[in-house]
């Protein structure tokens, strides 16, 4: 099996998660910097966006480092469930003295169908790219890899990870339930068998011929050790960073994870009309009794999510925001990047 952190150009195998939101070319410059895989997430942006947060990593770091792409199934407009879905949120809308917006947009571009961004990583060449949601042509992944890109793709279950395997992506990413953000699962409508990081892990390195990295609840070098235990090459940590300098969370989110929320998260699709595993926060309990049948389409759905978030934000509420986390958020540990590598890397020897 190939040597994953060789492959990755990497001294530690630990790896930050690109959780749109919160990575930010300072917290990737600085992960790298202190021996890890620092990454950004870009699917929530465009081919200029990416351009501008891989230049704002070279700028701090000469370090490998990943940039995360969306792969889901480009949106289907339907007018009339999204307009339903701007009137089931109306109610909340006015509670903070705004309107929800008129129309809903699709306001992410899938990399399946996004020949710009395909570009932009051509020309920019990271070291590494990972895949979200799904895979994508092949085409697509020949190109990236005649780049001399490691390609990495999340898997939620055994079929994935052997999909991904046979589309000839390096390594797979196990993201069990726990993890925070956007479930990975290809087919969100599809019956999830929510399996648990380290079950997933297991299933994975006995199956596949490909390095797996663990990914979701491990917030500490003894949870690194136990994954690597299980046949992971490397581990995977996003809610771990959340609360990192570096990070975009704004003040609601870190003051969130450091309440009783962080013991209390919840997966909901009522933010973004994807499953995602967020804090117990005011969306979540506002999506508790609605039938993902209601929901508008992701990424549609999130275009009425943000300007909710905004219109929250603007009357003082932090409680609608998409406060992405795990369910090892409660460990969660507040300092600069480069001393939470080193402290994950300390335990990880000592444990």
């Amino acid at each position: 099996m190939t040597d994953l952190l060789t492959l990755l150009g990497i001294d530690l195998p630990i790896i930050q998660a690109p959780m749109a939101g919160t990575s930010s070319p300072a917290l990737a410059a600085a992960v790298a910097n202190a021996g890890g895989l620092g990454s950004v997430g870009v699917g929530a942006t465009n081919a200029a966006g990416a351009r501008k947060m891989a230049a704002e990593i070279r700028e701090r770091s000469n370090r490998s480092f990943n940039l995360n792409v969306f792969c889901h199934q480009p949106a289907k407009a339907d007018a009339a469930l999204e307009a339903a879905w701007i009137e089931r949120l109306r109610p909340t809308f006015e509670q903070f003295g705004a309107e929800p917006p008129k129309v809903l947009t699709e306001i992410y571009k899938s990399f399946l169908a996004d020949d710009d961004m395909l570009a932009a990583l051509l020309q920019e060449r990271p070291k590494v790219v990972s895949f979200h949601f799904g895979i994508p042509s092949a085409e697509r992944i020949q190109a990236l890899k005649a780049a001399g890109i490691v390609l990495l793709g999340s898997a939620t279950n055994l079929a994935e990870g052997r999909a991904l395997a046979a589309a000839g992506i390096d390594a797979v990413v196990a993201q069990g339930y726990e993890a925070g953000g956007h479930r990975g699962v290809f087919d969100a409508d599809s019956e999830d068998d929510r399996l648990g990081t380290m079950a997933l892990t297991r299933l994975l390195a006995r199956n596949l011929a490909i390095p797996v990295i663990a990914a979701g609840g491990i917030m500490d070098g003894a949870g690194i050790s136990a994954a690597l235990k299980l046949g992971a090459a490397a581990a995977q940590l996003g809610t771990a960073f959340v609360a990192c300098p570096e990070s975009l969370a704004d003040r609601g989110y870190r003051a969130a994870l450091a309440s009783e929320a962080a013991h209390h998260t919840v997966m909901t699709r009522v933010i973004s009309g994807r499953p995602a595993r967020c804090l117990a926060n005011g969306f979540t309990a506002l999506g508790a009794d609605i039938a993902p049948s209601e929901i508008a389409a992701y990424p549609i759905a999130y275009d009425a999510g943000k300007a909710l978030n905004a219109a929250a934000k603007a009357a003082g509420e932090f409680g609608f925001g998409a406060q992405w986390a795990g369910q090892g958020a409660p460990l969660s540990r507040p300092m600069p990047a480069g001393d939470l590598v080193g402290v994950l890397a300390a335990e990880m020897r000592n444990d």
